[in-house]
């Protein structure tokens, strides 16, 4: 099979009829053999039902059932597990995204060799203030953060080659971070294109704004989890032991002074910093000790309940 589409949705039940026509169409023009993954991210609408119609009529429409709202992340972490093509592609429901695209993003992954290939909305209908602004500075951070050249980190329209998604794990709100989470796996040859971005039809977006600041609370989590994720010690356990001499030093010093008489240590500020840091050196080293013991070892982050499955 040459392409897996996957569309993670949330009530999204008046648009996946015009969204499903517009990609049979596109994949008939190109004569393309093709799946479409819909996961239902617990929808509280009848987009269930919509992807069971779709299904009988075309069996190349699969679909994927959560009991309840886990997030996008998860929504795509299982549409990567179920995916079976060989140019994987990922879109949203809402209609911005638009399957024209695919054939271009197709050619790319196959003939070009690209890893993962991430649209570019150069053009935006959103809300500047809401959207645009907050959206160009996160870009901009994420970028100087990981070195990765992209524009548009958290565009939904991405193309990935196979190996790419059954090597990756998304979890969390880490959506927005594929492309950090592929260059950290080893993939780097990480390319963009210019995709069309159109205005919404139906609906209302799922997002606030809660996404930026947990944007950000991702983002550091990914770049710590990258550098020091297999080895936590080699982080808390820096800080702690220059702490801990630190601390060490400034009490040897505080003792010495007490000695010849120059200063009392209950009275002394010195003798309390100097405790301090070596209590928080102590603290940071069993915290890089423990990190080791249990890092990445939990059996339940991406286990999900899922009700029905086409």
């Amino acid at each position: 099979m040459q392409i897996s589409i996957i569309v993670p949705l949330y009530s999204e039940a008046e648009s996946l009829p015009h969204l499903a026509e517009w990609i049979d169409r596109v994949m008939q023009e190109h004569h393309f053999s093709y799946e479409v993954v819909m996961v239902d991210d617990g929808s509280k609408d009848n987009s269930w039902e919509i992807i069971e119609e779709l299904h009988s009529k075309n069996p190349a429409y699969r679909g994927i059932k959560f009991r309840r709202n886990y997030g996008k992340s998860a929504a795509l972490n299982v549409g990567f597990a179920a995916a079976q093509g060989d140019v994987v592609i990922t879109m949203d429901a809402d209609l911005q995204d638009s399957p024209d695209e695919v054939p271009e993003l197709y050619r790319m992954i196959v003939e070009e060799h690209y890893d993962l290939v991430s649209g570019w909305k150069k053009k935006r209908y959103d809300s500047k203030i809401a959207k645009n602004i907050p959206s160009k500075f996160f870009n901009w951070t994420t970028r100087k953060m990981s070195g990765i050249k992209l524009h548009d980190f958290n565009c939904g329209l991405k193309a990935y080659r196979r190996d790419v998604v059954k090597s990756i794990e998304v979890y969390g709100e880490m959506h927005r971070y594929i492309p950090v989470i592929a260059k950290w796996a080893g993939f780097s040859k990480i390319g963009e294109k210019v995709v069309q971005h159109r205005k919404r039809e139906f609906g209302v977006t799922k997002f606030g704004m809660n996404r930026f600041i947990n944007g950000y609370l991702d983002l550091m989590s990914i770049m710590f989890m990258s550098k020091f994720g297999k080895q936590p010690m080699h982080f808390f356990g820096a800080i702690g032991s220059l702490s801990l001499l630190f601390g060490m030093v400034a009490l040897l010093v505080v003792v010495i002074l007490r000695i010849v008489g120059r200063i009392a240590l209950t009275n002394s500020v010195w003798f309390y910093m100097s405790m301090l840091f070596v209590l928080m050196g102590l603290i940071l080293f069993l915290a890089g000790f423990l990190g080791e013991l249990i890092c990445r070892n939990s059996t339940t982050r991406n286990q999900y309940l899922i009700e029905t499955e086409l």
